[in-house]
This record gives C-alpha cells, sequence and structure tokens, in this order.
C-alpha cells in the first residue's frame, strides 16, 4: 500500500471495532477488510449468507467517480471490484485490496469531513 498510514489513521478515527462505520469514509476501508478477510481466512464460504454480496455494489456506488479519479483509476478499481465480486474463486493476494485501500485514501482526501453513512451493511 501506498498510503499505510494514511488508511491506518482512517481506521482507528472512522471504523468502530464492531459493526458499520458512522461515515461513508470509514465504512469504505471496512468493506474491504471484510472482502478480504472472509476471502483469505474463510474462502468466501459465508459469502451469501453474510451478505458480502452487498460491500461490492457499496464500494462500486462510491469509488466510480471521476470528479476524484481519472479513467485509468476508475479501470483499475473497476477490475478489482469485479475480481473481488467473483466469489467462487476468492482472492487471497493482497494486492486488489491494498489498491483498493489506496483509492480510499484518495477518495477521503477529496471528501475529508465525515459523510453520514446511511447504509447499514453487516
Amino acid at each position: 500500500m501506498k498510503y499505510l498510514d494514511e488508511a491506518r489513521e482512517i481506521w482507528t478515527t472512522l471504523v468502530p471495532p464492531y459493526g458499520p462505520a458512522e461515515s461513508i469514509q470509514g465504512e469504505l476501508l471496512r468493506a474491504v477488510d471484510q472482502l478480504r478477510v472472509e476471502a483469505q481466512c474463510n474462502g468466501n464460504i459465508n459469502w451469501e449468507v453474510g451478505n458480502y454480496a452487498d460491500y461490492v455494489p457499496y464500494l462500486r456506488a462510491r469509488l466510480i467517480d471521476s470528479r476524484v479519479f481519472n479513467t485509468a483509476a476508475l479501470t483499475e478499481i473497476e477490475i478489482d471490484l469485479n475480481r473481488l465480486a467473483d466469489f467462487e474463486f476468492p482472492e487471497t493476494d493482497d494486492e486488489p485490496y491494498d489498491r483498493l485501500c489506496d483509492r480510499i485514501v484518495e477518495w477521503v482526501r477529496a471528501h475529508p469531513e465525515p459523510i453520514p453513512n446511511t447504509v447499514a451493511l453487516q
């Protein structure tokens, strides 16, 4: 990750120990972490029962933002999200998760004030 320290700061200030984050900024990082843990630790076995399928559209709806990212970055985000959505073949490599976390840091830079999260992902 290019922005590990900034991601840690967002995590420690905006992601609660349990449950959804109150801000979109925190929930974006939490969503990527939830997908990473489910794929790497559980092989996506809980994908359908744990509502993990809801995380990819949540991330897509917020990160696909041409006001923040250029075309190349948007394409990279789409590729990574499509890869993570293919739950039958769990992504166990850290690279797509780390790239998404870096993009989230960039998104947070463009939206520095916490935005209330109105979507309760489990």
